[in-house]
C-alpha cells in the first residue's frame, strides 16, 4: 500500500477534514491519544484526540447524525483516520512477548501474538486511508456519565456493561477493541437488547454507504473514499 509522507502541523492533504470542522454534535473519544486502549497509552501519531477523516466520510456521519437525532441518539466517534506509524507501533506491541492484564481485558481468549493471524489487528489498515471509523450510539435518554478510571482493575471486554470499563454509550455486548468472538458484530452470545443496538447502528450507517467489518460491531469503512495510505501525524484543529 502507497505510503504518503508527513505534513505540517495543521496542514492536512487534499480530501481531508477535521470531523469537529464538520459536525460539532458528533462527541469524539478518541482512544488511541491516551491511555484507555489495548497498548496502555498512545499509540505514535496521535498528537492530539480530534478525528480526521476523509471529507466525504465526514459528510455522511454528519448524515448519519441528522437520521440518529429523531431517536435521541448520538454517534460517538471512537477512531478515525490512523497514521501508518500508528499500524506499526500495534504490531510493535503485538510481538514484545508481553501481556499484562490491562493488556488482557481487550484479548482475554487469545495470545496477542494471534490477533494479526485471526483478522483483529491488520498490517496494513483501511484507517490510515482516512475512509474507515470506529463508533458507537450515545443514547441521550440514559445516564452514562460513569468515567474510565485508569487504577480501577475491570474485568474484560466481554463481562456485563457493569463490570468492564465504562464508555459512556450504550451496551453493544463488548467493550470497544474487543478481540473476542462475542465482538464479532452477528455473534449468538449477546443479549436481544444488544443484538438491537447492533443492529441499528449497522443499518443508521448503511443507509450512508458504509459497509461494516464482521469481526468489529464498532469498525465501518465508506468504499470509494479510499486511496493511498498516510502517515502524517494527527494534531490540534485550528479554533
Amino acid at each position: 500500500m502507497e505510503l504518503v509522507g508527513p505534513v505540517r502541523a495543521q496542514s492536512l492533504p487534499g480530501g481531508f477534514a477535521y470531523l469537529g470542522d464538520i459536525d460539532t454534535t458528533i462527541p469524539q473519544d478518541i482512544r488511541y491519544a491516551g491511555a484507555n486502549n489495548f497498548v496502555g497509552r498512545p499509540l505514535a501519531g496521535y498528537g492530539a484526540a480530534e478525528c480526521v477523516v476523509k471529507r466525504d466520510v465526514g459528510l455522511a456521519l454528519k448524515r448519519v447524525q441528522a437520521e440518529l437525532g429523531s431517536q435521541h441518539l448520538l454517534l460517538k466517534v471512537l477512531d478515525c483516520y490512523r497514521p501508518a506509524r500508528a499500524v506499526h507501533d500495534m504490531a510493535v506491541w503485538a510481538e514484545n512477548g508481553q501481556e499484562t492484564p490491562a493488556e488482557r481485558r481487550y484479548n482475554p481468549a487469545f495470545s496477542k501474538k494471534d490477533l494479526f493471524r485471526l483478522g483483529y489487528i491488520a498490517e496494513h489498515s483501511g484507517h490510515s486511508t482516512g475512509a474507515a471509523v470506529d463508533l458507537t450510539l450515545v443514547d441521550l435518554k440514559a445516564d452514562d456519565a460513569s468515567a474510565f478510571d485508569p487504577n480501577k482493575a475491570y474485568a474484560d471486554c466481554t463481562a456485563p456493561a457493569a463490570a468492564r470499563a465504562p464508555e459512556a454509550s450504550v451496551d453493544m455486548g463488548t467493550g470497544y477493541d474487543c478481540s473476542d468472538l462475542k465482538a464479532h458484530t452477528a455473534a449468538r452470545s449477546i443479549t436481544e437488547g444488544q443484538r438491537r443496538w447492533r443492529n441499528l447502528l449497522v443499518t443508521a450507517m448503511a443507509k450512508q454507504g458504509f459497509v461494516n467489518y464482521a469481526k468489529e460491531w464498532w469498525h465501518f469503512s465508506l468504499p470509494g473514499a479510499a486511496g493511498p495510505a498516510y502517515d502524517f501525524p494527527i494534531t490540534a484543529r485550528g479554533r
